[in-house]
C-alpha cells in the first residue's frame, strides 16, 4: 500500500484526535469530506488504521499504583501464565520479550498490596522482578512522529 503526504497528515491529525469528524478532517487537510471518508475506509481495511481509542485517567478512577513487571517463567509453564494474565483483570499490557527474562507485565492497581496478590499467584511457576512507576516524564509525544515510520 502507498502512503502519500496527505494520507500521513490524516493519521497524524487522527493520531492527535480520533473523535474529529470527517468533515473537520477534510478542513485541515484541505479536501473534501467524501475525499477524506474515502481515503480513511482504505486506510481502515488495509489494516493500517486499526482501531479509535480513548485515553483514561485511571487515577481518577482509584487505581493510583502503575508498575512494570519482569516475569520469568520457571519450567517452561508458558501456557499456565499465559491463562493466568489472559484472565488476570488489572494488566494493561503483557509482551513476550528477548533477554533474561520472559515478559513484561505493565499493571494499573489500586494499592501496593495488590503488587503483593500478583506475584503471591504466579510464584509458584514464575519469578517477578517489580518496577513502581513514580512519575512520568513529560515528552514531546506519546507516540512516535509519522514522518520517522513511513
Amino acid at each position: 500500500m502507498k502512503i502519500d503526504d496527505l494520507d500521513k497528515k490524516i493519521l497524524y491529525l487522527l493520531s492527535k484526535d480520533s473523535r474529529l469528524s470527517m468533515r473537520e478532517l477534510a478542513k485541515r487537510v484541505h479536501l473534501s469530506s467524501p475525499s477524506v471518508t474515502e481515503r480513511v475506509r482504505r486506510l481502515e481495511s488495509e489494516g493500517v488504521l486499526k482501531g479509535y481509542t480513548i485515553e483514561i485517567d485511571y487515577k481518577k478512577l482509584g487505581f493510583d499504583v502503575e508498575c512494570f513487571i519482569e516475569v520469568t517463567v520457571r519450567n517452561g509453564q508458558y501456557i499456565k501464565f499465559n491463562n493466568f494474565i489472559n484472565e488476570y483483570p488489572f494488566v494493561e499490557f503483557c509482551y513476550r520479550i528477548a533477554g533474561k527474562t520472559c515478559y513484561i507485565v505493565k499493571l494499573r492497581l489500586k494499592k501496593i498490596a495488590d503488587i503483593e496478590h500478583f506475584i503471591n499467584s504466579v510464584n509458584s511457576f514464575a519469578s517477578t522482578e517489580t518496577y513502581v512507576v513514580i512519575s512520568k516524564n513529560e515528552t514531546k509525544s506519546d507516540y512516535l512522529e509519522l514522518e520517522e515510520l513511513i
